[in-house]
């Protein structure tokens, strides 16, 4: 079953003096449960292609639908309720609040759903320790490494259970054992949750765990593979 379905998407950024056409006419399905990477030079639209499929950015035509519900017919105030029950987002410069510490940055999507505080609570300890941070709840961003905060704001996607999470060149600033621990976390919570995980990276050691890879350029799909589990 398509849990996304985007449809004749087109992207135009009229701001400069020559339009830039970021996405041109794209169509696209993902099923629940997919672990799949769009990949492509910078400017071939992969981030822009994400930002919409998250709602934060609105097509210039086109639609997306997520679990048969358009993006683009909902209210800015919809719209925001939709991505916070719906999707999880991690992006490539963290963006945790740093006056928070792991635990509370991971509670916080959960506070603004209106969950009951034993839940919070309870679901927070047990994603901290599934990425291995259950020894530093209480530490603030400052006092934990680059791949140690990335693996919190892994925990805070998956906080609200979503449907599925949009990863934006998450391993970018991560070296190489921080990244392989990162997908692997990634994958058993694919696998053991059942959400859909799709990243958008330069960065081929994702490409190689992903189970389908979504080739970009000049904001168009020029392949789309397909692999089964090892």
């Amino acid at each position: 079953m398509n849990v996304i379905e985007i449809q004749g998407l087109e992207k135009v950024y009229n701001e400069t003096v020559v339009p830039v056409h970021a996405i041109r006419g794209i169509d696209l399905s993902f099923e629940a449960g997919e672990f799949a990477a769009i990949v492509g030079p910078s400017g071939s639209g992969k981030t822009t292609l994400l930002n919409i499929m998250g709602g934060l950015d609105q097509p210039s035509s086109g639609r997306v639908m997520i679990d048969q519900t358009e993006l683009g017919r909902l209210s800015p105030r919809q719209l925001i309720r939709f991505r916070l029950d719906h999707i999880g987002f991690v992006f490539q410069s963290y963006n945790l609040i740093p006056v928070l510490t792991a635990r509370e940055n991971v509670e916080f999507i959960m506070q603004l759903q209106g969950r009951p505080k034993q839940e919070r609570e309870c679901r927070t300890l047990e994603l901290l320790e599934a990425v291995g941070l259950g020894e530093r709840t209480d530490s603030r961003p400052s006092r934990l490494s680059g791949g140690q905060q990335q693996r919190v704001a892994v925990a805070r996607a998956l906080a609200s259970r979503p449907r599925f999470v949009l990863a934006d060149e998450p391993t970018a600033n991560l070296d190489s054992v921080s990244t392989h621990t990162l997908l692997d976390i990634m994958e058993k919570l694919n696998l053991e949750e059942q959400m859909t995980f799709i990243f958008s990276t330069h960065d081929v050691r994702v490409m190689n765990k992903a189970r389908r890879v979504i080739t970009m350029e000049d904001g168009k799909v020029i392949s789309d593979v397909k692999r089964s589990a090892d």
